[in-house]
């Protein structure tokens, strides 16, 4: 039960990390005014903030390797809450940018360290789905937090968001701490680690996958609430709709996906939801003018959005698993690397009014994707750590 529990936390951990990256991605309107700034700037909060989690998340896991994973985790989350509540007396656009860097330098460490440490609670043989689980917390991040962020910064200021996620960060902090076993330690990493996957192709390829879909899903996502009130009007509370309708689908696609992946593996239940987000960025490009159809492509982009990030991860474990600590950092730090390239490309486009470019570049890199994913089809070669 306290295994269960464990886990549980964990995965409510990852909904406070994952809102901590995509916050303002709910608020940008809010914020722009709030802080006076143009929306490309506010957007900007979410680019930098990636910059600083790529070079984080490897970093971090290097410089922590020998840590006690439950000091490690609940530190990040206290650092995360104390951040977020300074966040919510900052008075200028400098301050809150500052903040947010600093904060997500370590909030870096708790995504790729929470899905390695649910490894080694769990049997090798349900480490797949747990992994699958812990990344959970993403989707409801999507489907539940940022509908919440967007509604309260609507109703109450951008600051009440910032608010409520430090105080949910403490309280999960403390949840973490009561259920996680104590002395739980991952095998030592050396910078031979981190060489060791830059020599093997496979884990490579895996890697940059991660960071062409992220790269064509947020070239979009950033932006997902302006260019809603740009291309059909959208007031409010249809701008928390929509997120609601994509969280909702990434919460199912992720739910199902850890369902299915011990059944189908992990190379079939990749390549069907990179089908669906790849499907779903394609109907928003060529409908998202249109109420009905704009809804149809958030839903079917919405059920990859976790899943496929889940199963990226599920895939370096199962290639390399005495290097499932810093692959799956890397791959975290892939993620980010992904967020800038989108987030950036997508701000420069929204800022020159090309709408419409916005998604064909983003189905251009989940082409990419796909087509880098088929090159690792069924290619199970293990690699062991070097000593």
């Amino acid at each position: 039960m306290k295994s269960f529990l464990a886990r549980f936390f964990l995965m409510l951990g990852n909904i406070v990390i994952g809102l901590s990256v995509l916050a303002p991605a709910g608020m940008l309107s809010q914020l722009a005014d709030g802080l006076h700034v143009g929306i490309h700037d506010a957007g900007l909060l979410v680019t930098w903030g990636a910059v600083v989690l790529c070079v984080g998340s490897p970093l971090m896991a290097w410089l922590t390797t020998r840590m006690d994973r439950r000091l490690l985790l609940v530190g990040t989350l206290i650092v995360v809450a104390v951040a977020q509540g300074a966040s919510a007396l900052a008075s200028s656009y400098g301050a809150v940018l500052a903040l947010r860097l600093a904060m997500l330098a370590i909030a870096a460490i708790y995504t790729p360290q929470a899905a390695a440490t649910v490894g080694l609670i769990v049997p090798e043989a349900r480490r797949p789905s747990a992994i699958a689980f812990v990344f959970l917390g993403w989707s409801l991040a999507v489907a539940g937090g940022l509908p919440l962020i967007t509604f309260l910064s609507a109703h109450f200021g951008w600051r009440a968001g910032f608010v409520v996620l430090g105080a949910v960060s403490a309280v999960i902090a403390v949840l973490v701490f009561a259920t996680l076993p104590r002395g739980l330690a991952g095998k030592p990493l050396s910078l031979a680690s981190f060489a060791t996957i830059a020599r093997n192709k496979r884990l490579m390829t895996i890697l940059i996958v991660t960071m062409l879909q992220i790269s064509g899903q947020l070239t979009v996502f950033v932006y997902l609430a302006p260019l809603l009130r740009r291309l059909i009007g959208a007031d409010n509370l249809t701008v928390e709709g929509f997120f609601a309708l994509f969280g909702v689908a990434a919460l199912v696609g992720n739910i199902v996906a850890t369902a299915v992946v011990t059944a189908l593996g992990t190379e079939v239940t990749l390549a069907l939801f990179l089908a669906a987000t790849t499907l779903g960025l394609a109907m928003w490009t060529l409908g998202a003018a249109l109420f009905a159809a704009a809804a149809v492509a958030i839903f079917f982009w919405g059920l990859g959005f976790a899943a496929v990030n889940s199963m990226q991860q599920a895939r370096l474990a199962e290639t390399a698993p005495d290097l499932a600590s810093a692959s799956i950092a890397l791959n975290t730090s892939l993620v980010y690397v992904g967020q800038a390239v989108g987030s950036g490309i997508g701000g420069v486009l929204f800022a020159r009014g090309a709408f419409t470019a916005m998604g064909t570049v983003g189905i251009a890199f989940m082409i990419a994707a796909c087509g880098l994913a088929a090159v690792t089809w069924q290619r199970r070669r293990v690699v062991t750590a070097t000593p």
